[in-house]
């Protein structure tokens, strides 16, 4: 159905012929995601695929009024780690997605669209001159309208192909132009190399003064120590070092993260900075900038407003209180990071395993949507993940079968500590818990499979939002989590199939959850109360 009121009848009593008998609109697409997803609607005409897209439901689509199945890309993006992307965009003049997208500092369109192409999972971008920073969207593309003077133009990504090719004449033209561009870029590059190498020399300042490695803004190891106050305000600790709360001179609020036992030399850790903070998601914490100074290796993010999902959904007693997540904000946190490690894993230029997936490294920003923090630090701390993760207190309940092995870790290690934050969230209480009453219930997995399995699995479901589930999301979110925490990490899920799981796009299917042999013996008489 697509949301109208309407009534219909069978011709001749036969059920293949409906038709409608009274339909009650004033604007068709007033209704929500009418067109589904890549569907554009027209007041007049109604919906249509995007160019480069066609109908999910052919059959279904050309009845004209069940449009809301949506479109399909006819050919898949190009983008690799490899050779970059090939794709091209498709201008439109449209209403914007209400579905989130982030906002990038671009003081040109081409860099707008260069951004876009750079980020794999980006699916369109929209740029004004008037409005300032370019908006990037990624994920499928929701509630288009077709308008006469929409706020911005908005260009969708698609396959590059032959009809998407300028005109001979043009592209000719457009190559002489290049080619002189390209001679007038190539002298002011080096005219500006030259200078910051004179610049350098005669600087007598030691510290985050070397811009040549990364448009991240460097910061001196004095500033950042006069705008968190001498790291006095402290928001938290982990196995990467301290966070402490800052204001820039701007006003800007900051969470600066000081990493601790880093042996990176400053060289690698500011060229590993490059990579990680061209690394850009709408539900990965920004990082604003870093330094490098002597000894000092600190990080900038993005403060997050509504700080850390674990003090939503364990601390009672703490400043959130009163403010309990319901479902709906629940299930798009579990899918955002969802989205976020398919991202890292599958997408992005370097494939990154996180590590430390769990409640404490998701943030919340003014909206509470999540964003997953900590990603890459294994690397600029330079060591390895298995040292990173065996001394990090707090952290136990997350760790994969094979981590604890010391078998070799493979993006498996994420989905398994996924799976784990994932019950927390559907469940509000941690998976290891000693002060419950039934001790069949301790081990929170264990007594949350045989409950799934005996068809009770709105009794794992947190008791104050239990009422206001949707029992469709329960059952998908309950049945992912079990299948990333299988012992066998060859059974578990990929983040891209878990998203589509999610999603409902796939099917998830139960599994006879067998408890890990770590978590039976030591993992309980340790206790459960230690946490970042």
């Amino acid at each position: 159905m697509n949301g109208i009121l309407r009534t219909d009848y069978h011709a001749n009593f036969s059920i293949d012929s409906v038709w409608p008998n009274w339909v009650s609109f004033s604007d068709q697409c007033d209704v929500y995601n009418v067109c589904g997803v890549y569907g554009k609607c027209d007041q007049w005409s109604g919906c249509s695929c995007l160019e480069g897209f066609g109908p999910r439901n052919s059959q279904i689509w050309h009845m004209q009024e069940w449009w809301s199945s949506g479109c399909v890309r006819e050919s898949p993006l190009n983008c690799s780690s490899q050779n970059g992307s090939t794709d091209g965009f498709i201008e439109y003049l449209v209403s914007l997605p209400d579905n989130p997208a982030y906002s990038y500092p671009a003081r040109t369109r081409k860099i707008c669209e260069t951004e876009c192409l750079r980020n794999c999972s980006c699916t369109a971008f929209s740029y004004t001159a008037r409005a300032g920073p370019c908006q990037i969207w990624s994920g499928d593309l929701h509630t288009l309208r077709s308008t006469s003077s929409g706020p911005a133009l908005f260009f969708v990504r698609v396959a590059n192909g032959s009809r998407f090719e300028p005109d001979p004449f043009f592209s000719s033209r457009r190559k002489v132009v290049s080619v002189s561009l390209l001679s007038v870029f190539v002298i002011a590059l080096l005219i500006t190399y030259l200078l910051r190498r004179m610049r350098r020399r005669s600087s007598s300042t030691a510290g985050c003064d070397d811009s040549s490695t990364t448009s991240l803004r460097m910061f001196t190891y004095t500033e950042l120590k006069i705008a968190t106050g001498n790291f006095k305000n402290k928001l938290g600790s982990g196995g990467f070092g301290s966070v402490f709360k800052g204001i820039l001179t701007d006003t800007t609020l900051v969470a600066v993260k000081k990493l601790e036992g880093s042996r990176i030399a400053e060289k690698q850790f500011r060229a590993e900075i490059n990579s990680v903070g061209n690394i850009h998601h709408v539900n990965l914490i920004r990082l604003r900038g870093f330094c490098a100074q002597g000894s000092h290796r600190l990080l900038v993010y993005d403060c997050m407003p509504n700080g850390s999902l674990n003090s939503f959904l364990f601390n009672r007693n703490s400043e959130s209180q009163g403010k309990t997540l319901d479902w709906k904000s629940r299930f798009g946190i579990a899918l955002g990071i969802a989205r976020a490690l398919h991202y890292l894993h599958e997408e992005c230029r370097d494939r990154i395993i996180h590590g430390d997936i769990k409640p404490e490294n998701i943030l919340l920003d003014a909206d509470y949507s999540p964003k997953l923090g900590d990603f890459g630090l294994a690397k600029l701390l330079g060591r390895d993940f298995s040292h990173v993760l065996t001394t990090t207190r707090g952290t136990r309940g997350y760790l994969a079968p094979e981590w604890i092995s010391g078998l070799p870790i493979t993006p498996k290690v994420d989905v398994y500590s996924f799976g784990m934050t994932l019950l927390e969230i559907i469940s509000g209480r941690r998976n290891l818990d000693l002060s419950v009453q039934e001790s069949s219930r301790y081990y929170f997995p264990a007594w949350a499979a045989t409950e799934i399995q005996q068809g009770s699995m709105m009794n794992i479901v947190d008791k104050r939002i239990v009422n206001n589930a949707c029992v469709e999301e329960v059952r998908r979110a309950t049945l992912v989590s079990l299948l990333c925490i299988q012992n066998d990490e060859n059974a578990r899920p990929s983040m891209g199939q878990v998203v589509h799981m999610l999603e409902g796009i796939t099917e998830a299917h139960e599994v006879a959850l067998q408890m890990p042999s770590h978590m039976e013996d030591h993992e309980i008489e340790a206790g459960s109360t230690d946490s970042d």
